[in-house]
């Protein structure tokens, strides 16, 4: 639905709604809590596989009890005592596996791993020979939602795999979820199915998508996606070529094994619902529609879109107000800082962003901070951004590899499994602040700065990049961040925005990320490039 049409909806609702009480519901309704889907586990076919598969050493399987207890109701863990036992010798290499409401695959062979304890094999062997040679989890996460797991592959590991250009470790993500994400998608199903897994993955596909190649399959009636981050192009030493991550992907997948998780409770479908917002007004904070960027800003000359969803009921990402959430590539004045706040999600770049019209975007939302507003907008250097705190939007879980430029605040709890992340800090101090893989950060906790990083530094006007994504049967999708983000702070301010109208402007492009000028993110980067 367009801008206008959502505005005229707006003022038909106000003017059939005569009561006191109407008024103020239809003015709550612009902003929406997301719709979200739940899945029902298919326990006793999970149970039946992990049979098969810890039969193939006799001596294990004995140790392992199948027979259920009595009266025990099949979401009860005591009504399958195998998956009991094998989280608990699990989670002594996954922590906390038993955590996870759906089954757990990972390319970790638990029949191999347990004979060959039994067998008196030291503690000091390296666990990726028990795993098709990956290294040991770079990343593992298990909550109320379904886990997250990210393994690597170095350059020449593997019996039989084929040589590649790229000269880095390949960083493979897995995830398997409770909840799935209810979007509007127009590119959402699609896929190849590849013939080499057929047998073991029927409803598998393969698609490129958002940066990522992506395997989408269902198992036990839960949707897992692996994928890993490539570039459709030649490969080069650093950018790693989707073709090359074609064969790391599909020996990932066929070594897939049930590693644990087992049975919570049903799960009802959530609805979208009106979004909690302050009642009284701000004195000041204004922002633009949602969907309303820049005039002439967008890919192909194509405008942004509508979404007033708030995904999630966030702390807002900078440590103080005032901050202003507008375009660093484009400016309607070079002297125009400053609300009213607009929407750049789909500004151009050339990253994939299915929910944007051109199918090109700009993934997330700029955020200035307000202490550099005085500041002469030629010499972003110039401010102190050791003033400039950025902090955690919710208690979660960091994914951050070393060096990186992104680090990403994971959210997977019983009725959230959502993604938020943040850019142009620097990475040399995100590592020395221990900014990694794995660390637990609470809600406002300082994770970094705003800074000007992009490659290196000063590479960038001063600002944080902020952006969503959401679970689906794709896996994670960009969202737009922006509705999310005026509620976030509206509820800093204590007090509620003024939407303004939608008044043409045009565009001036600056030095920061002209779209001629986009380079394509490094894989290793964390799909950042010019954000």
């Amino acid at each position: 639905m367009g801008i206008k049409a959502v505005r005229l909806l707006r003022r038909w609702l106000a003017a059939f709604c005569l009561l006191p009480a109407c008024a103020i519901g239809a003015w709550a309704d612009e902003f929406r809590t997301p719709s979200i889907s739940a899945i029902r586990v298919e326990w006793r076919a999970v149970l039946d596989q992990f049979r098969s598969e810890i039969n193939t050493q006799p001596a294990v399987a004995s140790a392992f009890t199948f027979a259920s207890q009595r009266r025990a109701p099949r979401w009860d863990p005591r009504s399958m005592p195998a998956l009991v036992q094998l989280n608990a010798i699990t989670s002594l290499v996954f922590p906390g596996i038993g955590r996870s409401p759906v089954p757990v695959l990972l390319p970790f062979d638990t029949a191999s791993y347990l004979g060959a304890r039994q067998n008196g094999a030291p503690d000091t062997i390296s666990v990726s020979r028990y795993q098709a040679d990956f290294r040991p989890a770079d990343l593992f996460h298990a909550g109320a939602a379904g886990y997250d797991a990210m393994f690597s592959f170095e350059p020449g590991a593997g019996d039989g795999m084929p040589q590649r250009t790229y000269a880095k470790p390949v960083e493979v993500q897995i995830t398997g979820s409770i909840l799935t994400y209810d979007l509007a998608d127009p590119l959402g199903g699609k896929g190849e199915p590849v013939k080499a897994l057929a047998a073991q993955f029927p409803d598998l596909r393969r698609f490129i998508r958002e940066g990522y190649v992506r395997y989408a399959f269902t198992r036990f009636g839960v949707p897992y996606v692996v994928s890993i981050q490539c570039l459709d192009s030649t490969p080069r030493p650093r950018r790693l070529a989707c073709r090359e991550a074609y064969p790391v992907a599909e020996r990932f997948l066929k070594a897939l094994r049930i590693a644990g998780g087992q049975p919570s409770p049903p799960r009802r479908d959530i609805s979208s619902e009106i979004a909690e917002r302050p009642i009284m007004p701000s004195p000041d904070f204004t922002y633009r529609p949602s969907g309303d960027i820049v005039a002439n800003s967008g890919s192909r000359k194509r405008g942004g879109r509508v979404d007033l969803t708030a995904y999630s009921q966030i702390r807002f990402p900078l440590e103080k107000a005032p901050a202003f959430a507008r375009s660093q590539s484009f400016k309607r004045k070079p002297d125009e800082r400053g609300y009213p706040w607009q929407d750049n999600f789909c500004e151009a770049r050339s990253f994939e962003v299915g929910q944007c019209a051109a199918g090109f975007g700009h993934q997330g939302q700029d955020i200035r901070p307000g202490a550099c507003m005085a500041q002469n907008s030629e010499s972003p250097g110039s401010c102190d951004p050791r003033q400039q705190a950025v902090v955690a939007v919710r208690d979660g879980v960091l994914i951050r590899s070393l060096k990186q430029q992104a680090a990403t605040l994971q959210v997977n709890t019983r009725n959230e499994h959502i993604r938020f992340r943040y850019m142009h800090m620097n990475p040399s101090s995100l590592d020395a602040d221990g900014v990694l893989n794995g660390r637990q950060v609470t809600e406002g906790e300082k994770i970094g700065v705003a800074s000007n990083y992009l490659d290196y530094p000063n590479g960038t006007s001063l600002h944080l990049h902020f952006d969503v994504q959401v679970f689906t049967r794709d896996g994670w999708i960009w969202v737009n961040p922006y509705t999310t983000l005026i509620s976030a702070y509206e509820r800093l301010l204590r007090g509620r925005g003024r939407e303004l109208g939608t008044d043409p402007v045009a565009p001036a492009a600056v030095a920061h990320a002209q779209p001629q000028d986009v380079i394509r993110p490094d894989p290793q980067e964390g799909g950042e490039g010019d954000n």
